[in-house]
């Protein structure tokens, strides 16, 4: 691994860690490093509020559209590609800056992945045919198996809330445990871990804005254009916030009014439990504000980070 610490910039959506991240890297010769779990797919630009084209010329930003929509892009994909990114641009001598809101992603790169029982074909299929039946009794299960892991969770995420359960049930202990208690010899990386954490009125109230501007930009016929490339619906990549409520206006069920509502609703949703994952996260120093506000407290703690 690299002698350097690592620069990582993390928050709830809509807090400005891309512009921050960017910034940052850009005062202190670095590159980003995309911690975004659909930023990774191509052809999905809107949603994911990519950094644009004229901020990517200026820094460069890695594992952005390395993924087609219509595979599925793991967290052990995302540690792969990141160890070697990272590698490459400390070979560079340039400082990597990871940024990014998929949390579990993050993670598992400064601790690595915990070594899980087996999967088991049966109880998947037993547990994916219960989903199907009432989803929301397997929510039920898990919230009371493994309640803290449930809290970081969406509750539309049904592939790790059926993992989750298959592993509890096979370990008989729940993931978040296992996870815990998981042998380490520390962190794979040496890093400075720092949290936009604006207001929450806002927070809510940029949210609702980026939402409205999401779908004015062409939100619903981005989402086309992704069906009709063979995207299936139950894709993934279409599981994203704003995409599969577009899905839906697409399919004729919803209008786009229904859609940026519910958008807005998932999306709160979503910062809630980012930051309910970051208060359990070792490590954090915590910025009062978006990342346009938080510049220079960022930029003090990453110097006395790594020691100037």
């Amino acid at each position: 691994m690299i002698e350097r610490p690592l620069l990582i910039v993390v928050g709830p959506t809509a807090a400005g860690k891309t512009w921050l991240g960017a910034q940052l890297a850009l005062r202190f010769h670095g590159e980003v490093v995309s911690a975004d779990a659909f930023a990774v797919y191509r052809g999905m630009d809107i949603g994911t509020a990519k950094p644009e084209p004229e901020l990517r010329k200026l820094v460069p930003h890695h594992l952005l559209d390395v993924a087609s929509p219509t595979e599925r892009y793991s967290a052990g994909q995302f540690l792969r590609d990141a160890d070697s990114v990272i590698a490459e641009i400390d070979r560079r001598g340039r400082q990597p800056v990871v940024v990014g809101g998929t949390l579990f992603y993050v993670h598992a790169l400064l601790y690595g992945l915990f070594p899980e029982p087996p999967k088991d074909l049966t109880l998947r299929a037993q547990l994916e045919a219960a989903w199907e039946r009432d989803p929301e009794a397997l929510r039920r299960e898990l919230a009371q198996r493994d309640p803290e892991l449930f809290a970081r969770l969406s509750p539309n995420d049904r592939q790790r809330i059926l993992r989750a359960l298959e592993v509890s049930i096979l370990a008989g202990r729940p993931m978040s445990e296992l996870w815990a208690q998981s042998p380490s010899s520390g962190p794979r990386y040496r890093f400075c871990l720092l949290a936009c954490c604006p207001p929450r009125p806002a927070l809510h109230a940029r949210i609702a804005a980026r939402v409205e501007t999401m779908f004015a930009r062409g939100l619903v016929d981005e989402t086309r254009r992704l069906l009709e490339s063979g995207v299936a619906p139950t894709a993934h990549a279409l599981k994203a916030i704003g995409y599969r409520e577009a899905v839906r206006v697409v399919q004729g069920e919803w209008s786009e009014t229904q859609a940026r509502q519910a958008t807005v609703v998932a999306t709160r949703q979503l910062a809630k439990r980012q930051l309910t994952w970051l208060r359990g996260e070792a490590g954090v120093q915590w910025l009062a504000g978006f990342g346009e506000e938080v510049l220079e407290q960022a930029s003090a703690l990453w110097e006395a980070c790594r020691g100037e």
